[in-house]
């Protein structure tokens, strides 16, 4: 099975087990829907200050020639609506501490400037086509002061509409049992949708991995029509 296979059966195994617990009903969804992918918070480090370079690769600023502190990961996905139908024309926005546990916000780095990996873009962008691919290459995120969960911010935009804020979680981690944000206000279930794993790539000569996390918006209202 194919990991694009792999997540989104994973998504739907997840839901026809909340079925039961009224899960869609609560959604006003349908249980052939794929499961939406839930909010969390924006949190307080979304850049306050653009980079020049907002490209999809956060390991290498403009033509530098050194990278980026971290493990390298390729993160895929797509954006579908929940009956499976892919968004085109979206601006997808991840966002990340480095890892040396620093946000690209001066609210964050004015006070490490000494700690900061300033080979690290620390925030980039990427407008889905007609098959709703998004792809980045970022490093593995790792844990901080006050979130021992490492995560990657991320957040779906169309235009200056904000469709969705949310994070992705490393599947298995300990910190996900401890860190506040992921276990506030959600289900074990929607916990579950925003974690994936980190993977290693078979045949990488430098431990370069690869991560997969399709995100799940509601339907349109033209698919909410022909129901």
């Amino acid at each position: 099975m194919s990991s694009r296979q792999s997540s989104q059966s994973r998504r739907a195994f997840l839901g026809s087990i909340a079925t039961g617990a009224a899960y869609f009903t609560a959604r006003g969804a349908f249980a052939s829907d794929l499961a939406e992918t839930p909010s969390r918070t924006e949190g307080p480090f979304y850049p306050d200050r653009l980079p020049l370079d907002r490209d999809n690769d956060l390991i290498i600023i403009n033509d530098s020639i050194t990278p980026a502190v971290g493990e390298i990961t390729h993160l895929t996905g797509r954006v579908l609506t929940s009956s499976g139908s892919p968004v085109r024309d979206v601006t997808i926005e991840i966002w990340q501490c480095d890892a040396n546990q620093v946000y690209l916000h001066s609210g964050d780095s004015e006070s490490k400037k000494d700690q900061q990996d300033r080979n690290f873009q620390g925030f980039g962008r990427f407008t889905t086509g007609t098959t709703g691919e998004y792809r980045f290459r970022t490093i593995k995120p790792v844990p901080y002061p006050g979130r021992p969960a490492p995560h990657i911010h991320f957040k779906v935009k169309r235009g200056e509409r904000e469709l969705l804020t949310s994070q992705i979680n490393i599947a298995g981690h300990p910190g996900n049992k401890v860190d506040h944000v992921v276990l506030e206000g959600i289900g074990i279930f929607d916990r579950e949708l925003l974690q994936t794993e980190f993977n290693p790539i078979q045949g990488s000569k430098t431990g370069e991995l690869s991560a997969r996390f399709d995100i799940i918006l509601g339907r349109t209202p033209d698919e909410r029509a022909r129901r």
